[in-house]
């Protein structure tokens, strides 16, 4: 059964579809997504306070390994569709990034379907947020000149540093999380009526909105076509397997394999296009941000979460 969630972003694509005045404040809107990463750290957090730190470790360097192992193999195969290296390398950092919406999704999916998973699993977010950015940055930069005929361009690493893991959203994901884990569930009691409780409903009116902005980019899809739409529908589930896998070699709960799965299927749409605009301006920003907000967001909110849930049931049940 899909998500009261799916719902409201479907909602917000027939509005701008229909070219309905709909709108929602931009204040909202950026409120709202500090909300939604700040809670979504917290509760991590929470969880994490209640585990041995040394026990995660293989499921921490395993998220980053595959964040940053992504780019590695999507470049090629974008190549190959013809898009150039510069191109090819920030449309491949954005689907090694994550997407913290999708994971929001997911997550309330597999509650309302009775699905527990590790309840530390906005701590994978926060450590697959950014190997992805410095893949794509490094194959679209290292050895290779800016324009014909000059040297090689350098990446400010200090500058791009800053901006990739002090940027807002790892920013406010991280500080959730360390919150919530020096705090624990006695500590943030107080706050957890204004950060917990009314969340889905908050992310529902999220999901509104880029529903709104998704759908006002589907025209674009027309100038990009056919084998862009063609990747960013087809290469979501090919990630989501090797996710899931990551998770079964993990040992993970089903749960747990599901959303491994989501977050390598998912592409970053508020991180990624930041950190590339900045270290790669001579790519094609609008090209990635259309490719995965445009097409992958909706495809695995709508329906690659329940895929990759039975993708998930598949693997575990065959263990």
């Amino acid at each position: 059964m899909i998500d009261v969630v799916v719902l409201f972003f479907l909602l917000g694509v027939f509005a701008r579809l229909v070219k309905s005045d709909l709108r929602l404040p931009e204040p909202l809107y950026e409120t709202l997504s500090i909300y939604l990463l700040l809670a979504i750290g917290l509760k991590g957090g929470i969880e994490l306070s209640k585990q041995p730190v040394l026990d995660l470790l293989p499921q921490m360097l395993a998220c980053m390994a595959l964040g940053f192992a992504i780019p590695l193999v999507l470049t090629p195969v974008l190549r190959l569709m013809g898009l150039s290296r510069v191109d090819a390398a920030s449309m491949a950092a954005h689907y090694g990034s994550v997407s913290v919406v999708t994971f929001a999704v997911a997550s309330a999916y597999l509650a309302a379907q009775g699905v527990p998973a590790e309840s530390h699993a906005a701590l994978w977010v926060a450590l697959m947020e950014a190997p992805g950015i410095v893949a794509g940055i490094l194959l679209a930069r290292l050895g290779a000149p800016s324009r014909p005929g000059e040297e090689t361009q350098g990446v400010n690493w200090r500058e791009l540093a800053h901006d990739v893991f002090l940027g807002k959203s790892v920013l406010l994901l991280a500080g959730g999380l360390l919150i919530g884990t020096l705090m624990g569930e006695a500590g943030t009691a107080p706050i957890a009526p204004v950060f917990l409780v009314p969340f889905k409903g908050l992310l529902a009116l999220f999901l509104l909105e880029l529903g709104l902005v998704a759908g006002g980019r589907l025209g674009e899809l027309r100038r990009y076509g056919v084998r862009i739409v063609g990747f960013a529908l087809v290469a979501p589930p090919f990630l989501a397997m090797a996710g899931a896998l990551t998770g079964w070699a993990l040992g993970l709960s089903l749960g747990g394999v599901t959303i491994m799965a989501t977050l390598a299927a998912s592409a970053s749409y508020i991180a990624a296009p930041t950190a590339m605009r900045m270290a790669v301006p001579e790519a094609n920003a609008a090209l990635s941000i259309t490719a995965a907000l445009g097409v992958t967001f909706p495809f695995n909110i709508v329906l690659g979460v329940p895929l990759y849930l039975e993708m998930a049931r598949w693997l575990v049940s065959g263990a």
